[in-house]
C-alpha cells in the first residue's frame, strides 16, 4: 500500500476500513481480473486489470468505462446489455482533432476538471487562493463494493481528491453516479463550478432531445429538438428547481416515433436548488450530457479538511422507446426512490378545502366539507391556507404558525376528532420558507429572510424567502413543524412553496461564503423532511410549489406525493399529465376533480370526464360540495369506488401513451397494466368529433398475449360487437373500439386476466 493509499485508508471510518480491506481481500483472491457484486440481485461490477477496464452490468444496461494512457477516467459504452463475454480493449485517448482541439477536449471524460486546453463543459472548476485555476484529475485508485463502484482521482500536484460514486439498480439498470471533492491542502479553495457526472453518447449525428418546459398553469410542456453541434442548456437559477425548465432530459434517434421501440439514453438531477444540464456535441460529432449545480452566481468555499459531495444525477438506458424510458424511471421511483420504498404506500383519496372556502377557514365550516367528503368514500381531508396567525389572505400571516384562536377556538382538535369519527385522516397546509412583512416573525427577525444589505426587497405573493440556509431559522422551521405534529394527530402536510428566490444574499457570514446560501439552503430543507420523517414517521408530505415548480428526484427522496399544478382545468391536464409521466410516476401525481368551468379557461365540462382525467393519476377532489347536487353526490362516490378497484394499477402499474395529446391532437388514450399483469386500464378522451368520422381504434399493448382477458366498460360505451373476453393478442392486435361522439367526451374500460387462452391453428 503506497503512502497515497495509506493516507486514503487512514481517513475511513472503522466500516468503511472494513469494507476497503474485504474489497481488496477480493481482488487479490482473484488476481485483479474480475470483481462481480451483487449476483444474487442481478447488478454486477467487474473490473480487468490487464486493460483497467470497467463494466457494470444492470438489468438490460451495460455501462463500460476506462482508464487510458494518460490515466483519465475515459468513457466507453453505455446502451443494451452487452454478452457475458464480451470484452473491450484497454481506454485510449481520442486523438487531437487539431492544434484546436487538443486531446483532453476530444476524449470523452467520466468527470473532467477544467485546464490543460479543456473547451467542452468541465465538471469542476476550482480558484485556489494563488489566484491558480488549473485542475488536472489523474486516477489513483478504486473500490467496488456491492453494487457500488467508487473511483478516486487527484490534482497533478495539488491535494484535492475527487471521488467519483456510481451505484446501479438491479431492477432497472438506472445509474446513480455522483462526486465527492475533499479539500486536503493546507488552505481553503473556491468550487467555482461542479456537476455531479457527465454522460457520453455514440457518436453519431441524428440525436434528437427531449426535455420539458412550462410555466405557472402551463406545466410539464414536452419539448424535442434535433442535437446539432453546439451547446443546448437546460436550467434554473431560480434558487428552486422551477418550472420553466425540470431537470430531466431523454436523448432518442430522429424519426423514431414510436412510443415504445428503438434505443433511448434519460437521466434527470436528484437537486431541488438552481441546477444545469448542458447538452453538447462537439467536434467529433461526441454527444455528452453534463448535470449538476448552476454555475450562475456560485461559489463554495471549501475549508482545509472538508467535502464537498454532489447531488445525484441518475441515468438510464431503454431499448424500448421514451414510453419504456418512462416506465423505467416510475419503476426505480417507486421501489427505489420514494419514502418507504419499495413498498410505498398507496395515494389515498383525498379532499382539499381550498376551492370550497379559500381563506375563510372555520372549525363549523370545516366540519361540513368533512361530513360531505366522507359520503364519497374519502380517505383524508385537507384543510388549506387560513388557518394560522392573523391570515385573513395573501397579505399577512405565514411564518405565525399558531392557530387562530378565532376561527379555532379550542385549536385543531376538535376538527381533528371529527375528521377521524367520519374514518378519514387529517391534512394540514403549511408554507414553512416564506413570510410575510405584515407577521409577527418579521417585525422580530427581519434579517432572517434572503436579502443584499442596504438593497430593496422584493415581494412575491406578498411575502420573502426565509434563508433556509442560517442555523437558527432552520432550527425555528423545524421547531414549529415539529411542534405541530406533535401536539395534533396529524397525518399529512401539504407543503407548499410559492415564489422564487430573490436578493440571494446571506449578510451575517463573510462575503466569501455568502454564495453558499445556493447549497446550504437545501441541504437544510432536506434535513428538516429527513428529521421530521425519522420522528414522525406516519406523516406524509406532498411537495407543492404554486403548482409543479419543485418536483424532482431530490425532493421525491423526502415527499410522498407532488402537486404537477394548480392548473386542475380536465381537459388541460391531460396534457399537463402527459408530460410529467415522462419523467415521474402517476403514483406521485396529485390529481384533483374541481368545479366547472374552472378559472382558467371557463370551460364546462362534466363530472364523469373531470374523474376519468383525474384518475389517471392519485384521485382528490377539490371542488366546492356546497355547491353539489345529489346527482353530483351519487356521480361521485360511483367513480371514487371505481377509482379504488383500479388504483394499484394506476399507480404502480406500467404506463403506455397510446395516443398522446401532444401537438394539438384531438384524442388521448393512456393504458396501465397492473404489475403481475392481470388488469389492465384504458382511459380514452375526445376532443371534438368531426365529419362523422369514429374515434380511432385503440391498441392495446404489455398484455400477455396467450391469456384470455375479459373487457368491462367502467364508463362510457364499447363497441357493441366488443367481445366479453378475448386473448391479449386480440386485444393488442385486434384492438378495441369505444364510443365517442362530440366536445370533451371521454370512456374508461379495464381487462381483468381470466385465465389462459386458447392456441390458434
Amino acid at each position: 500500500m503506497n503512502v497515497k493509499h495509506q493516507a486514503s485508508f487512514a481517513s475511513l471510518s472503522g466500516s468503511r476500513r472494513i469494507s476497503w480491506l474485504c474489497a481488496l481481500a477480493l481482488l487479490v483472491f482473484t488476481g485483479f481480473h474480475a470483481v462481480a457484486a451483487m449476483a444474487q440481485t442481478g447488478a454486477t461490477i467487474r473490473y480487468d486489470a490487464t486493460t483497467r477496464i470497467f463494466r457494470i452490468d444492470a438489468a438490460n444496461t451495460s455501462y463500460v468505462l476506462g482508464i487510458n494512457e494518460n490515466q483519465q477516467v475515459q468513457s466507453l459504452y453505455w446502451g443494451k446489455r452487452l454478452g457475458a463475454d464480451d470484452t473491450f480493449p484497454a481506454a485510449k485517448a481520442m486523438p487531437e482533432a487539431a492544434s484546436f482541439d487538443l486531446p483532453i477536449t476530444t476524449t470523452p471524460h467520466e468527470f473532467i476538471g477544467w485546464g490543460g486546453g479543456l473547451f467542452v463543459e468541465p465538471d469542476l472548476k476550482i480558484t485556489f487562493p494563488d489566484g491558480n485555476r488549473d485542475l488536472v484529475l489523474k486516477y489513483v485508485s478504486h473500490r467496488i463494493d456491492g453494487n457500488k463502484l467508487d473511483i478516486v482521482m487527484k490534482d497533478i500536484s495539488r491535494e484535492v481528491y475527487v471521488t467519483l460514486q456510481y451505484q446501479a439498480d438491479p431492477e432497472t439498470g438506472i445509474l446513480r453516479r455522483s462526486a465527492d471533492i475533499e479539500n486536503r491542502t493546507d488552505s481553503p479553495f473556491t468550487i467555482e463550478q461542479v456537476a455531479a457526472a457527465t454522460w457520453n453518447l455514440p457518436r453519431g449525428t441524428d440525436y434528437r432531445l427531449r426535455y420539458l418546459t412550462g410555466r405557472w398553469a402551463g406545466e410539464w410542456n414536452v419539448q424535442k429538438q434535433d442535437i446539432h453541434p453546439g451547446k443546448t442548456v437546460l436550467e434554473s437559477r431560480r434558487g428552486t428547481t422551477g418550472a420553466q425548465n425540470n431537470p430531466w432530459f431523454a436523448i432518442d434517434h430522429v424519426g423514431n416515433n414510436d412510443q415504445d421501440s428503438g434505443p433511448v439514453w434519460f437521466g434527470a438531477l436528484g437537486w431541488s436548488g438552481s441546477w444545469q444540464i448542458s447538452v453538447e456535441q462537439d467536434q467529433l460529432q461526441q454527444v455528452r450530457v453534463t448535470g449538476g449545480l448552476n454555475a450562475f452566481d456560485f461559489g463554495y468555499r471549501l475549508q482545509k479538511g472538508e467535502h464537498f459531495q454532489t447531488p445525484y444525477f441518475y441515468g438510464g438506458y431503454s431499448a424500448h422507446g421514451i414510453g419504456g424510458a418512462s416506465r423505467l424511471m416510475h419503476r426505480f421511483e417507486i421501489d427505489s426512490l420514494l419514502p418507504h420504498a419499495p413498498t410505498p404506500k398507496l395515494r389515498p383519496v383525498l379532499y382539499n378545502s381550498w376551492e370550497a372556502t379559500e381563506f375563510r377557514v372555520d372549525e363549523a365550516g370545516q366540519m361540513a366539507l368533512a361530513e360531505k367528503a366522507a359520503t364519497l368514500g374519502v380517505e383524508r381531508f385537507v384543510m388549506d391556507d387560513g388557518w394560522f396567525g392573523q391570515r385573513k389572505d395573501d397579505h399577512a400571516g405565514l411564518g405565525d404558525w399558531y392557530v387562530n384562536p378565532q376561527k379555532f377556538p379550542h385549536g385543531l382538535k376538535p376538527l381533528i376528532d371529527k375528521v377521524h369519527s367520519l374514518g378519514m385522516d387529517f391534512g394540514l397546509w403549511v408554507e414553512p420558507e416564506m413570510v410575510n412583512p405584515d407577521s409577527d416573525l418579521y417585525r422580530k427577525h427581519p434579517d432572517w429572510v434572503l436579502n443584499f444589505s442596504g438593497r430593496p426587497r422584493t415581494e412575491g405573493r406578498n411575502q420573502l424567502v426565509l434563508n433556509l440556509a442560517r442555523p437558527d431559522v432552520r432550527a425555528y422551521v423545524y421547531g414549529f413543524l415539529d411542534k405541530l405534529l406533535t401536539e395534533n394527530d396529524i397525518a399529512f402536510l401539504k407543503w407548499d412553496y410559492n415564489r422564487n428566490w430573490s436578493e440571494p444574499g446571506w449578510p451575517a457570514v463573510a462575503p466569501e461564503d455568502q454564495k453558499k446560501v445556493y447549497v446550504d439552503f437545501i441541504r437544510n430543507l432536506y434535513s428538516i423532511l429527513a428529521e421530521l420523517r425519522a420522528k414522525h414517521p406516519n406523516v406524509e408530505i406532498e411537495s407543492c410549489s404554486g403548482g409543479g415548480s419543485r418536483v424532482d428526484l431530490g425532493i421525491l427522496q423526502y415527499t410522498d406525493e407532488v402537486w404537477p399544478s394548480d392548473n386542475t382545468d380536465a381537459y388541460d391536464r391531460l396534457l399537463i399529465q402527459n408530460g410529467f409521466t415522462y419523467a415521474y410516476t402517476p403514483g406521485v401525481m396529485m390529481a384533483w376533480v374541481t368545479d366547472s368551468p374552472t378559472w382558467v379557461n371557463q370551460r364546462t365540462l362534466s363530472l364523469e370526464y373531470r374523474f376519468l382525467s383525474s384518475m389517471q393519476g392519485s384521485l382528490g377532489i377539490g371542488a366546492n360540495l356546497n355547491k353539489w347536487t345529489p346527482e353530483d353526490f351519487a356521480t361521485a362516490k360511483k367513480m371514487v369506488a371505481q377509482y379504488k378497484s383500479i388504483r394499484e394499477t394506476v399507480q404502480r402499474g406500467s404506463l403506455y401513451r397510446l395516443i398522446t395529446p401532444e401537438d394539438n391532437s384531438e384524442q388521448s388514450v393512456t393504458e396501465s397494466v397492473s404489475r403481475d399483469g392481470k388488469q389492465a386500464v384504458t382511459f380514452a378522451f375526445l376532443h371534438s368529433s368531426r365529419e362523422l368520422y369514429p374515434y380511432p381504434r385503440i391498441y392495446l399493448r404489455g398484455l400477455d398475449a396467450k391469456a384470455n382477458y375479459r373487457i368491462s366498460a367502467l364508463d362510457g360505451k364499447l363497441a357493441k360487437d366488443t367481445p366479453d373476453s378475448a386473448s391479449g393478442a386480440y386485444w393488442m392486435n385486434h384492438g378495441v373500439d369505444v364510443e365517442l361522439r362530440g366536445d370533451f367526451q371521454a370512456a374508461a374500460f379495464t381487462l381483468e386476466q381470466a385465465g389462459a387462452a386458447k392456441a390458434g391453428n
